[in-house]
């Protein structure tokens, strides 16, 4: 606001002396002086109008400008780091002492279930396991016989496949009782429990806890959520503009909850596919110490994009006319009618990033960076004479 304002005192002062300006030159053309046409591309200031309207000369400097574009988006936990607690077989609740928000480790116990079911398969398993010892003992007796051609290949066949079947049934019911989390090698006559243990598959905080004693939990159930907070993330919405502006290793700083502490974050990985709406999905690992960033904040994330070296001028000295994009070069000194003068040619640009007061220009062809001399800051006044001098002629 402060720059509109200024401009707008140098503006109306500038142009007061345009006027003035154009009184001197009809002086001078009623004596019999003729002034010639100034072509398009060319403005012309007197001594006078430099000095208020504060020209300063510079040049074309090569820099390394960051381009910073602001992102939205929401903490996330990455999958490996959420773990869903379920029994796989159903039971009721005996014991729990777990609170949601608790901190639980890996391996500790989250509730203790009761289930006939459990009981079942402890008895499965062991009648199997002592039939197979028996079969193994029969199949080895039958195969020693077979060798002596003491007993037939029908009966040795026979003998065998029953071995074979004890044999998958016993490493089925091992199967089952590890996925229970029971150890098969410890189990034996004297120790079959009706109890199970629930335990935490992973370190973290308890999110959800849908428990009480006496409950009964189906294997579909959900008991337990388990997030690890230590590995966040930022899932990060962009357009499909900026999809060329992003790549893995970027730096990024964001806000949570308009605070003023910045966090950092360093993008992981860039989304490969763009949605119905025009936007695609940026992950990015949160690498600060952040105690009060949460999974399900909404962020605000500013992403740094490092270019190479380009030409740029501060940017003051780039302004826009007719939707387009100039800069202004000394042309001459000339003298009129006994007046100095100073002539700068209008050269068209493309604007790139601007960052910390200076732009990125693209020039024309055949510009000559090294020999310009060029208006780093009074650019404004120029195309305000520019603009007075299309629209009043002296």
């Amino acid at each position: 606001m402060k720059k509109q304002i200024l401009f707008s005192k140098v503006a109306i002062a500038f142009f007061t002396l345009f006027l003035i300006s154009c009184s001197d030159n009809e002086k001078d053309n009623s004596g019999g002086k003729v002034t010639g046409t100034l072509p398009d591309d060319i403005v012309e200031l007197r001594d006078d109008q430099q000095k208020l309207a504060n020209i300063e000369m510079g040049s074309i400097e090569m820099r390394t400008l960051n381009n910073e574009f602001k992102v939205n988006g929401t903490v996330i936990v990455a999958p490996q780091n959420i773990a869903t607690v379920c029994m796989p077989i159903g039971g009721f609740i005996k014991n729990t002492t777990i609170m949601p928000g608790e901190h639980v480790m890996k391996g500790e116990v989250l509730a203790i279930i009761e289930s006939q079911d459990f009981i079942d398969v402890q008895e499965n398993y062991l009648e199997a396991k002592n039939r197979l010892e028996f079969a193994e003992a029969d199949y080895n007796r039958h195969n020693e016989l077979y060798k002596d051609d003491v007993y037939s290949e029908k009966n040795l066949q026979e003998v065998t496949a029953g071995y074979r079947s004890l044999k998958v049934q016993v490493r089925a019911f091992e199967q089952k009782l590890l996925l229970i989390g029971t150890d098969p090698s410890v189990l034996n006559e004297e120790n079959i429990s009706r109890t199970v243990p629930l335990i935490s598959p992973i370190t973290g905080y308890v999110k959800t806890a849908e428990v009480n004693i006496g409950k009964y939990v189906e294997p579909s159930d959900v008991i337990f959520e388990i997030v690890n907070s230590d590995n966040l993330l930022l899932e990060l919405v962009m357009f499909e503009k900026d999809a060329n502006k992003v790549a893995a290793g970027q730096k990024i700083n964001f806000l949570v909850n308009n605070e003023e502490e910045q966090h950092e974050a360093v993008i992981c990985q860039t989304g490969n596919i763009i949605g119905g709406d025009k936007t695609y999905k940026v992950y990015a690992r949160i690498i600060s110490k952040c105690k009060n960033v949460l999974p399900g904040m909404y962020v605000n994330a500013t992403i740094e994009t490092p270019t190479s070296m380009v030409f740029s001028l501060p940017s003051d000295g780039i302004v826009t006319f007719d939707d387009k994009d100039y800069i202004f070069v000394f042309n001459r000194e000339k003298e009129e009618s006994g007046k100095p003068f100073t002539e700068y040619r209008m050269i068209q640009v493309q604007k790139g990033i601007t960052f910390d007061g200076f732009t990125q220009i693209i020039l024309p062809e055949g510009f000559d960076v090294k020999t310009a001399r060029v208006v780093i800051k009074g650019a404004y006044a120029l195309i305000s004479a520019k603009k007075n001098a299309g629209e009043m002629a002296c």
